[in-house]
């Protein structure tokens, strides 16, 4: 896919996402690999309302070379990248269902969502761990999602929302929308006692589809 490919799509998945209400405002930002650096979604910019020739470019090293300002929030997208190699893109929401499973302090800390669907283990993977509450683009926090990227896929921030990556931007969207999902199906079964996938159908999922 060339770089003007990657600009189209990613403004066309975040204007998705942002009519269906995984974000609102100017909350949550995208970011996608480049041959030769990164395209991020510039601060104060809406999902819904993205330019492509407005995008910003960051080189290989995070820095700013091209188009709007870059989210304050680089750190974030640079903590996932360091963390895993495979990733092609990096994804933040402030979906409504998974932020509040977010706030829940009954929840383990290590997995707050159970594998309930095959779908949320496949597309999210083994475990996705609470990284604990900083201030909306504080990078202390950086090293803390570093952690918790190098094992996982996705994680959520305390009281403020998913960070989803993907091999690909489009895996990595759909990741994002089927974190949301998980975590509507695991709050309207707070509380009762429903039928996990077991150990070794979690194993086969990932053997399977990786």
């Amino acid at each position: 896919m060339t770089e003007s490919d990657l600009r189209s799509l990613l403004c066309q998945l975040a204007a998705s996402l942002f009519a269906r209400g995984f974000s609102v405002g100017s909350a949550g930002n995208i970011s996608a690999r480049l041959e030769d650096g990164y395209l991020m979604t510039p601060t104060n910019s809406s999902l819904g309302r993205l330019e492509p020739e407005r995008l910003s470019k960051l080189d290989r090293d995070f820095r700013h070379v091209g188009g709007d300002k870059p989210s304050k929030e680089v750190f974030m997208h640079r903590a996932f990248y360091q963390a895993r190699p495979d990733a092609g893109a990096v994804v933040h929401l402030h979906s409504t269902q998974a932020t509040a499973v977010s706030c829940l302090p009954q929840v383990d800390p290590a997995n707050p969502i159970p594998p309930l669907t095959p779908y949320f283990v496949m597309r999210v993977g083994r475990t996705m761990p609470i990284v604990p509450y900083y201030r909306p683009g504080d990078p202390a926090m950086e090293p803390a999602i570093h952690a918790a990227a190098l094992s996982a896929r996705a994680v959520l921030l305390a009281n403020h929302g998913p960070v989803v990556s993907g091999r690909t931007l489009t895996d990595a969207v759909y990741a994002a929308e089927e974190l949301e999902e998980a975590a509507k199906l695991f709050l309207m079964l707070l509380g009762r006692s429903p039928r996990l996938l077991t150990p070794a159908q979690v194993d086969d999922l990932l053997a399977t589809f990786g």
